[in-house]
């Protein structure tokens, strides 16, 4: 039987609808136009006539940026999947409030806001925590069983699908996404090797410095984690609950909150992959919402990008997590944006226009 929680996800996936084409249309008209050489700017093209589609409409801004976090802790952390403790989680939750963490000064540059989220950490953080949000105190441990119910999953869904609503009703413009949890790298390659068909050891990294015999236990948890809850790999949502984290399933709903408020959401590393591949297993037209910063240094980074058939605006080997490459790639949005509205045609400078090869 479906729970109460689950019927309302599947009320809110019922509303996505692909990208808007005659927009993309229209703006792929304008470049042509615009007084430069076809195609120029590459990646950075192709990004601003998406976003198009994703916001029915060719003439459009990205003046306001949100950044959301989904922080939550990991039961499996118990089995020495990590170099820290879980109560690294509360300390850098707190710090993204307190303009602290590595993320907070690079959206400072950036101009992005941040709005982070207690979607599941083990201890209450008042600068963060809001009960409406928070499904639970952290997961089981998934090597004894699924990490939560179905309906926590869902539940955690529905919370980023329903703070994605929240910002778009708030003004912005496009949503950047990021996480913190100690032990999510374990939980997001369980998720990764589910659903992309792959080895545990194929998808798996050191995550925040595991030495050799370290990443070779986690690997051996993540094998353990699979073997005991047999997830499904057709039905993410399965995933999520047996061998996911809250953190994930929050970011998940994000993506789906932009597909159903017409709002870009950028991925951020392999964590935030892991949550837009659940997202588009759900509903595969959330897969037009999305926009990749960049190819994160963890093993299954790419894989996951492959998947959802997207190209990264960067590859600078980064694997901080919290939404830092997804913000780094924020000021690049803007310059393309830039040329794209601002500089003149080819008929206002009074040259000839390009033409396409054939």
């Amino acid at each position: 039987m479906t729970g109460e929680w689950e019927s309302a996800l599947r009320a809110e996936l019922a509303k996505i609808r692909p990208a808007d084409r005659e927009s993309v249309r229209q703006a792929q008209e304008r470049w042509k136009h615009v007084g430069k050489p076809l195609y120029s700017l590459g990646k950075l093209e192709e990004a601003v006539t998406d976003i198009a589609g994703m916001k029915r409409t060719p003439v459009y801004s990205l003046d306001r940026k949100c950044l959301v976090i989904c922080c939550a802790d990991n039961g499996v952390v118990e089995e020495g999947v990590t170099q820290t403790g879980q109560e690294v989680t509360a300390i850098v939750a707190e710090n993204f409030t307190k303009n602290a963490a590595s993320v907070c000064m690079m959206a400072e540059v950036a101009k992005v806001d941040l709005f982070p989220v207690d979607i599941g950490m083990a201890t209450d953080v008042p600068s963060v925590t809001v009960p409406e949000y928070k499904v639970s105190c952290g997961t089981r441990n998934m090597v004894h069983g699924p990490a939560m119910t179905r309906e926590q999953a869902a539940q955690a869904v529905l919370t980023g699908i329903h703070i994605a609503g929240m910002l778009s009703e708030k003004g912005y413009d496009i949503l950047a996404t990021g996480e913190m949890g100690i032990g999510n790298t374990t939980t997001s390659s369980a998720v990764a090797a589910v659903l992309l068909e792959r080895d545990a050891e194929e998808v798996t990294g050191r995550g925040a410095g595991l030495d050799r015999e370290g990443l070779r236990r986690k690997t051996g948890v993540i094998r353990r984690a699979i073997e005991v809850n047999k997830p499904e790999k057709e039905d993410p949502l399965d995933v999520l609950s047996k061998v996911g984290g809250l953190d994930i399933a929050g970011l998940t709903g994000v993506f789906l909150g932009g597909a159903i408020f017409h709002l870009p959401v950028v991925i951020d590393g392999f964590i935030s992959s892991v949550a837009a591949l659940c997202a588009e297993g759900m509903e595969e037209a959330a897969g037009d919402y999305m926009i990749a910063s960049h190819r994160s240094g963890e093993p299954a980074g790419g894989m996951v990008l492959d998947a959802l058939g997207l190209s990264p605006f960067l590859d600078c080997n980064m694997s901080l997590g919290e939404g830092s490459g997804a913000v780094a790639a924020m000021p690049l949005l803007d310059m393309g944006l830039a040329v794209y509205r601002d500089m003149n045609t080819f008929e206002e400078i009074h040259v000839e226009q390009y033409k396409e090869l054939k």
